[in-house]
């Protein structure tokens, strides 16, 4: 069972964070496309974003299974320092994107603009991810 679990952990680790890199070319083609490959970028970026979600929720919730079932306690340095970067990564998810793609839909937007703030937003999102990893992979003691 306890394979099981860091199996799906691991694999919801890599739904949460793959999706984001996809977007890096999306991006690029976004800032020359037309009406109609506008929208179906838009619905690609926030299929990507709906996928990184859901995978969340796995991730979240075997990682929680794993803490019960494992020897963690935790007040481990590494297992709370996870915990403070997912509830600032959940906030910056649900603010990041969802308002910003939007804003492409107004007439007077800059689209421009809210595409480099989606490009700033998706590397900021994926050095939240990363710090988690970083934690769960090495697992430092920071105290």
């Amino acid at each position: 069972m306890y394979q099981l679990l860091v199996y799906s952990h691991i694999f919801s680790v890599i739904l949460s964070i793959g999706p984001f890199f996809v977007l890096f070319p999306l991006l690029k083609k976004l800032r020359q496309a037309t009406a109609e490959t506008e929208q179906a970028c838009i619905e690609v970026f926030q299929s990507a974003i709906r996928l990184v979600k859901h995978a969340g929720h796995v991730l979240v919730g075997s990682g929680i299974l794993l803490m019960y079932v494992g020897s963690w306690p935790w007040t481990t340095s590494w297992v709370v320092m996870t915990i403070v970067v997912m509830v600032s990564s959940i906030f910056f998810l649900a603010r990041a994107f969802t308002p910003t793609l939007k804003q492409f839909n107004e007439p007077s937007a800059n689209k421009q603009s809210l595409i480099d703030k989606l490009y700033r937003s998706v590397w900021i999102y994926i050095t939240l991810l990363m710090m988690m990893l970083w934690f769960m992979v090495v697992k430092p003691v920071l105290w």
